[in-house]
């Protein structure tokens, strides 16, 4: 029998292990009934409590043990309706802490079988933390959940998708705070992972939309777009500053390994975390955008939709069993005239007819003046195959060329715009030619360039390990980018390539450009970035 279901049960065991030992802790406590609180009012005001705490620590406001008590006191006043003050309130709020939710200071631990191993698993369960604040210049204790106590009140409920996006962005940031890169990374894959399930989610709500627009309710679309342009707007902000840190940490990890000393290996595994966090980062930003644009596709669409839907409504319809069965039952004379209803279901295609006129018209030959009569054309398709296959060789020659040029000129200042190369080309025949071959090569090269944005070029090459390459000569980008990388030795230190539009920048354009067919023709584009990072 296959146990492999049985792998992940330690880690499937943390969340039973928070419950457990939670509800462990508040049962064996007699102190509840003092106050009034018996079995479920106890579990309700436990978890009263906990939430109170959570929405304090999202707004990132103080929650001293006073906050606490107010909260019980107004809650118990509205709801509860128990016989006890606010200095009982206090106290009830003082061992709701303190006893149940820290356990009086010592350290909760569960239990937790590992299948792997054989062996049980200690996992380290806590729920809430504190912190010294300044209130009014009085030092006062602040309580903050744990990621514990945010694992176990996320469970409780299904989030909404704003919400959620909030709360993971935030234990994100208190990972990458304290150093902690491991879980960082973790956090970050879970946040793109959403971002990638949203942007599905509003794919697929559109596709249903065009489908039937009545199957799609006004309480989906207000609960998918209501507050999402905000809301992405500033996670987008909170995200390039995230990257923006990350970026940093790497090149104080970069300039230690070069001007210092050779980095240990934890210092090293740190390293590479953090440029995966930076990668995720770019994509979950990428994702983003996506999003905004579905966003407002969604409202696009829905709006169409529905207004054809309005259109359709004015069309005149009639009940062909009440208008013309039920009049021909009662009336079976009418039966006469049924050939004028059903008459044009029945049309034929007119019939084809012989057109005298064409016969009549003098033909002209076919063939030159100087034309054989009988012309012979050889054919051999080994020599037709070889020339097919050159040719893809030449166009994928000058794919690399185009690629070459722009990596060589962007190394030698770490970044260049578009904009700067079009002052170097109006320097440069010789540059001109290798840069822009014709025109649509070189349009394909920045199109595909755009679409990664980061490329990452250890990641080409892990990518390339693990593919069985067929031998089919077309243009891929991070083919063709690994091969003029690997043939090209000053360009044997980049590691990283970003493209990326310039904000409120003009369009560059390009004049007299050649296209396949050797026409000229004026090429214009937003400016864009290509940065280097070795």
């Amino acid at each position: 029998m296959y146990l492999d279901f049985l792998d992940s049960y330690h880690i499937r065991m943390k969340k039973i292990g928070a419950y457990s030992i939670l509800f462990r802790n508040s049962i064996r406590k007699d102190r509840w009934k003092k106050y009034g609180f018996e079995e479920y009012d106890q579990d309700n005001m436990l978890f009263s409590v906990l939430l109170y705490i959570m929405e304090q620590s999202l707004k990132e406001e103080i929650c001293t043990l006073d906050n606490i008590a107010s909260f019980i006191d107004d809650i118990n006043s509205m709801y509860y309706g128990k016989a006890i003050i606010y200095e009982e309130c206090k106290e009830l709020g003082d061992f709701i802490i303190n006893n149940v939710l820290c356990n009086e200071g010592k350290p909760m631990y569960f239990e937790a079988f590992n299948y792997n191993d054989s062996k049980y698993e200690s996992i380290n369960i806590s729920f809430v933390r504190n912190s010294i604040e300044y209130v009014d210049g009085v030092k006062r204790v602040s309580y903050k959940l744990t990621d514990n106590g945010y694992s176990l009140l996320l469970s409780t409920l299904e989030l909404e998708e704003n919400l959620r996006f909030t709360v993971n962005e935030i234990i994100f940031r208190e990972h990458l705070k304290k150093a902690d890169y491991g879980k960082a990374v973790d956090d970050i894959k879970d946040i793109f992972k959403d971002f990638r399930k949203r942007v599905q989610k509003i794919e697929s709500d559109i596709l249903r939309i065009r489908e039937n627009p009545l199957s799609y309710s006004i309480e989906e679309y207000k609960k998918i777009t209501e507050g999402n342009v905000e809301l992405l707007d500033s996670s987008k902000k909170k995200y390039i500053a995230h990257r923006e840190h990350v970026d940093e940490k790497i090149k104080e990890f970069n300039e230690k390994n070069i001007n210092i000393e050779e980095l240990n290996k934890e210092e090293e595994a740190n390293l590479e975390k953090l440029k995966i966090i930076y990668d995720y980062l770019s994509r979950t930003i990428d994702e983003d955008q996506r999003i905004l644009r579905s966003h407002f596709s969604l409202k696009e669409v829905y709006s169409r939709e529905l207004e054809n839907m309005s259109k359709m409504s004015l069309i005149e319809r009639f009940n062909l069993k009440k208008e013309v069965y039920d009049k021909i039952l009662n009336d079976l004379n009418k039966i006469e005239n049924i050939d004028i209803l059903l008459r044009p279901l029945f049309v034929n295609e007119p019939e084809k007819i012989y057109n005298l006129n064409k016969a009549l018209v003098y033909e002209m030959g076919k063939k030159g003046k100087c034309g054989d009569d009988n012309e012979i054309i050889s054919f051999d398709e080994d020599e037709f195959a070889l020339d097919e296959e050159k040719r893809k060789q030449d166009k994928l020659a000058k794919y690399k060329g185009v690629i070459n040029v722009i990596l060589e000129l962007a190394l030698e200042k770490d970044s260049i715009s578009l904009g700067e190369i079009k002052e170097l080309l109006d320097e440069s025949n010789e540059l001109m030619s290798r840069l822009i071959p014709n025109v649509q090569i070189f349009r394909e090269v920045v199109i595909e360039m755009l679409k990664n944005k980061m490329i990452s070029v250890e990641e080409i090459r892990k990518e390339r390990k693990n593919t069985i390459e067929n031998d089919e000569i077309a243009f891929q980008l991070n083919r063709c980018i690994l091969d003029v990388i690997e043939e090209n030795s000053v360009l044997s230190k980049i590691e990283f390539i970003n493209v990326e539009k310039i904000e409120n920048s003009e369009d560059i354009k390009l004049k007299d450009l050649k296209d396949e067919n050797g026409e000229y023709k004026n090429f214009i584009c937003s400016n864009i970035l290509f940065e280097i990072k070795i």
